[in-house]
């Protein structure tokens, strides 16, 4: 399937590098019904859902996975995508070709300079599809503390923040704002961004409603925001990511499945986990490993029956999910629509509810 037909146009100003405040202010486009468009806003959801339905969340927590740091006098700056080990991890870094096996890079904050630093990392291996696997010179429990001392959070590369000055970081609140209020299992170096229109108030109106939720757990990597250079969906490559869904978890989605009641993905993260645990029968399954399902138009969904997910870049393959969920000339009217209607694009901007048509 060729790329191009999942491009648009975007204007840059509907890029959003910072979150609605509060976080149910956000617009919502809801698609629940096929044959509508109708706008409103995120804390309008509780009167979309019914009572039964099953809300499927993703509690991975973001760590401050973006370092900087200098090998001698060359700057990069380093996004952390997937561990191999406690120490070890492939990670995406700008101004690589500096860069060669057994190098040293020296991490730098802007009260620690790299000469001071005692937190480094060698370089052990470069691959030009994975990028850069370093290994950091701290033990294993140890890094955390690290990462939290010298990283910031991993913001998509179309937000744009200045390198280490904390009052900057600090005016956006990243730290906060890119994590949502149910996080719960460290490792994430991207954030589930489908989940951070939730505050506590709307969680308590939809449980009020008689809604279920349900958890898993999805790290997401930066690889979510790489784009897609090839000319064919055939010749994409997808980075694998770490999932695990619980039997308690598989227990409460496939009674609702044999009961006719609603299973909702909240973002395509928990879709993406839901879908490569089920088996052909549309029965869900426990699951502990490592994920790079790749979802293109065609798909029959075993799971969902619908999904609240943002607006995603053109030629994505978070937009390719999403058409291959309400079909492609549907989505991409819905998305003419937003943009008409200036809605909020990407991880900070806004949000829609989706209903799936294509299913098993």
């Amino acid at each position: 399937m060729k790329i191009d037909i999942f491009d648009f146009d975007l204007p840059k100003e509907l890029i959003a590098d910072k979150p609605t405040c509060p976080r149910d202010a956000s617009r919502l486009l809801d698609l629940s019904d096929e044959n509508k468009i109708t706008d409103r806003h995120f804390y309008d959801l509780p009167d979309l859902l019914q009572k039964g339905d099953v809300l499927v969340f993703n509690d991975t927590k973001v760590i401050p996975a973006r370092l900087y740091g200098a090998r001698g006098e060359a700057l990069v700056e380093v996004t952390l995508y997937h561990p191999v080990d406690g120490i070890c991890w492939w990670s995406f870094i700008k101004n690589s070709k500096r860069l060669h096996p057994n190098d040293t890079i020296r991490f730098y904050t802007s009260e620690i300079s790299a000469e001071e630093s005692d937190f480094t990392a060698v370089v052990l291996e470069k691959k030009e599809d994975d990028g850069v696997l370093i290994s950091f010179n701290c033990a294993p429990e140890k890094l955390g503390k690290m990462l939290e001392s010298y990283g910031f959070m991993p913001l998509p590369p179309y937000i744009k923040r200045e390198k280490p000055q904390p009052g900057l970081w600090n005016k956006f609140n990243d730290k906060e704002n890119y994590q949502t209020v149910y996080a719960k299992h460290e490792g994430a170096v991207a954030a589930p961004t489908a989940g951070l229109h939730f505050t506590p108030e709307i969680l308590e109106k939809i449980r009020a409603k008689g809604v279920q939720e349900v958890f898993l757990t999805l790290h997401v990597g930066a690889g979510t925001f790489l784009p897609v250079k090839t000319e064919d969906t055939k010749d994409h490559k997808m980075h694998a990511e770490y999932g695990i869904i619980t039997q308690d978890c598989v227990d409460i989605i496939n009674q609702a499945k044999q009961e006719g009641r609603r299973v909702i993905a909240v973002g395509t993260t928990s879709l993406r986990l839901l879908e490569s645990a089920a088996d052909d029968k549309g029965v869900l399954h426990p699951f502990n490993g490592e994920t790079d399902i790749f979802i293109t138009p065609g798909y029959k969904f075993k799971i969902i029956d619908m999904i609240i997910t943002n607006f995603h870049l053109p030629k994505s393959t978070l937009f390719m999910l999403i058409c291959a969920i309400a079909g492609t000339e549907r989505m991409k009217k819905a998305y003419a629509h937003a943009i008409q209607e200036h809605y909020r694009f990407y991880s900070y901007g806004d949000s829609s509810i989706i209903k799936c048509v294509n299913k098993i």
